[in-house]
């Protein structure tokens, strides 16, 4: 018979065999917006936040999505497992989407032609980084990768967390807020060879400031000279023009150089979540382009044995509305409206700021430049925290504002407390 113990069983011994753990520090994006929460002035102003606003400060859904979980609704007859790296018809539809670039990219094509393109569904963006960082741990000659400074706040975590080691090319000069075109083609020039190099295909995270075609010209021919592998992110594909067809000049032009034998492979990392509103529902890919369509195969497999031990499969919903909106010509025809519609208001908020702003002790033309979600203002992290602190205008201490955050209604308080701070 078993005789029940008769010594209390408290929290300090259930957590007897635990080593001691220390208290995180705060997400810093996601730590903004929870004091953004608590504040009760309501002049109030979000802009760390990367998801999109409307006029009115709300979220949307786009109506296209809207129409495709309509038909989805309809026709819909199970909620199945889908495969380890996604349905078929959900990599088709990608592939046809970035590489052939509805019919205008003729070595993307002969790419996909030759079964030289690997894609899996990831868990949006950031799930296609974290498995592209433990596939080169585990099969690339170089551990290194550089990254541009500044980058996105969650790039170098990631790769490290996978076993690699990052470093940084030099990207913006922030004493002339511009491009540090003549320092980024020299540190990329003194990486190791071979190493990894991210690239950003558009709307530089977070500057906003991307290569013109000539600059990326000449930042390709190191990286072929170099023998450094590309890895791609592509979070904001539509978001720098309006259009995700005119957004993937890199893509079509390493694809070139692919064909032409000058850059042997690449990688690239998707996701739907701003271009379709689909942040919450984790779509994304991962795509990487094989130097042969036996090595693809290779690929394929050892990311179905990567992937499996890591979540299994992904979720359906997201890639289902992805794969309606592409195999149907209206509904694609209404989101890519849906789309330049976004990117639209995101333009006019963003000159309508410039025009406000004071131009006495301050040159604001860099915001003219910028692209994308974001504007790279150049604010110092003090006057970041006076933002807050006297005006509840909530963005990163480097100075990053989401412009989705701002409209017709908070743009001249937003201006008149930039025009304060910048006065001193």
């Amino acid at each position: 018979m078993l005789r029940r113990s008769t010594r209390p069983f408290s929290v300090a011994t259930r957590l007897a065999k635990w080593n001691e753990i220390p208290l995180a520090p705060p997400d810093k994006i996601l730590g903004i917006s929870e004091a953004f929460q608590k504040d009760t002035n309501s002049k109030k102003i979000n802009l760390g936040v990367g998801a999109y606003r409307d006029n009115s400060g709300k979220p949307i859904v786009f109506p296209s999505v809207k129409k495709a979980e309509t038909v989805l609704l309809e026709k819909e007859t199970d909620k199945e497992y889908t495969g380890i790296i996604g349905s078929k018809k959900y990599q088709d539809s990608v592939r046809n989407f970035i590489f052939n670039n509805s019919g205008k990219d003729a070595s993307g094509a002969q790419l996909i032609k030759e079964g030289r393109i690997v894609t899996a569904q990831t868990i949006s963006g950031t799930g296609s980084l974290r498995v592209i960082a433990d596939f080169l741990k585990r099969f690339n000659s170089a551990q290194n990768i550089i990254v541009p400074k500044p980058t996105w706040a969650n790039h170098v975590a990631v790769f490290t967390d996978a076993g690699l080691s990052a470093d940084f090319y030099a990207y913006y000069d922030k004493e002339n807020n511009d491009l540090d075109f003549a320092n980024l083609k020299k540190s990329i020039s003194d990486a190791a060879d071979e190493s990894v190099i991210l690239l950003h295909a558009c709307c530089h995270n977070p500057t906003g400031m991307d290569l013109t075609p000539e600059q990326w010209e000449e930042v390709l021919a190191i990286i072929e000279q170099k023998k450094l592998f590309p890895l791609v992110d592509m979070a904001y594909q539509g978001f720098a023009s309006g259009s995700p067809y005119k957004d993937i000049g890199l893509i079509r032009r390493l694809n070139e150089l692919v064909q032409e034998g000058k850059i042997p492979t690449y990688a690239l990392c998707q996701s739907f979540a701003k271009n379709m509103g689909l942040y919450g529902e984790r779509t994304g890919s991962i795509s990487i382009i094989a130097e042969s369509g036996s090595q693809a195969k290779a690929i394929e497999s050892q990311l179905k044995k990567l992937i499996r031990p890591m979540y299994s499969n992904p979720p359906i919903h997201g890639s289902r509305i992805v794969e309606t909106i592409f195999s149907d010509e209206n509904l694609l025809s209404e989101w890519l409206a849906d789309l330049d519609s976004v990117v639209g208001r995101l333009n006019v908020v963003r000159d309508k700021l410039y025009q406000k702003l004071d131009k006495t002790n301050y040159n604001w033309d860099h915001l003219l430049k910028q692209r994308g979600m974001f504007i790279y203002t150049g604010l110092s992290a003090e006057q970041v925290i006076e933002l807050r602190e006297k005006y509840s205008v909530y963005a990163t201490e480097d100075g990053r504002f989401s412009i989705s955050g701002v409209n017709e209604h908070n743009v001249d308080y937003l201006a008149d407390a930039i025009n304060q701070v910048i006065k001193k």
